[in-house]
């Protein structure tokens, strides 16, 4: 199986990178292949612009979109995006590992949802859902929060949504949209704030709830 990792996180040693690192070794060890995209240590833009696209942009208005579709037809991404086509192209599985943000991913993934997630190349209007472009693939959300796990209960006092309302864009939108099964999300809460032994024991569930998605006799992903 062949695994592409999105990393968005600032700082190469923070736990999220720890994370990275426990699925490229797990992963391998389970004898699946592993491509990491570090968009910060890549300098991804989040912006998505005319910069995008190798052919002539008609910016009188200038339309993302059927720009977009020009691009996947004419093959005229810049090589940043075509980069990052060819490796989901590639992979069976897509994880995004990433700091909650606002409840969100930074703003780097979420530009690279946009600019990489493509009308054309991942959707169109005759290929979503279950006919979406990347139909067959899985995809698997790694978060690290300040929070801790309490708060994202709904039984809590002052708590948030929990962890599946709070995906929900990806885990009920972008994921189901372009046609991708989903696996369950994992979540280290309040890692700036918990013990080295405590980190070390969410380091040894990751590498688990990896084996039990990926190992010999994987679980299924669900389709939205």
């Amino acid at each position: 199986m062949n695994v592409l990792i999105v990393f968005a996180h600032p700082e190469p040693a923070s736990f999220c990178g720890a994370l990275r690192d426990a699925a490229c070794e797990t992963l391998a060890d389970l004898g699946h292949q592993v491509q990491v995209s570090d968009l910060y240590r890549m300098d991804f833009s989040p912006v998505g612009d005319v910069d995008d696209f190798e052919h002539e942009v008609d910016d009188v208005p200038f339309e993302y979109q059927r720009e977009q579709r020009i691009a996947h037809q004419q093959q005229s991404y810049c090589a940043q995006i075509a980069a990052e086509h060819e490796k989901l192209l590639w992979c069976d599985v897509v994880m995004l590992n990433f700091p909650l943000w606002w409840f969100g991913p930074p703003a780097i993934l979420k530009g690279w949802i946009d600019r990489v997630m493509s009308v054309g190349f991942a959707y169109d209007s005759d290929r979503r859902f279950e006919k979406g472009a990347l139909k067959g693939r899985n995809a698997m959300v790694t978060i690290t929060t300040g929070s801790p796990a309490e708060r994202f209960s709904d039984d809590a006092p002052r708590s948030y949504a929990d962890l599946d309302g709070t995906l929900l864009p990806l885990q009920k939108g972008l994921f189901p949209y372009v046609g991708m099964g989903v696996l369950p999300p994992f979540a280290a809460y309040a890692v700036a704030r918990v013990s080295p032994e405590a980190r070390s024991a969410y380091l040894q569930q990751y590498r688990d709830h990896l084996a039990a998605h990926f190992g010999p006799t994987p679980s299924r992903a669900h389709s939205s």
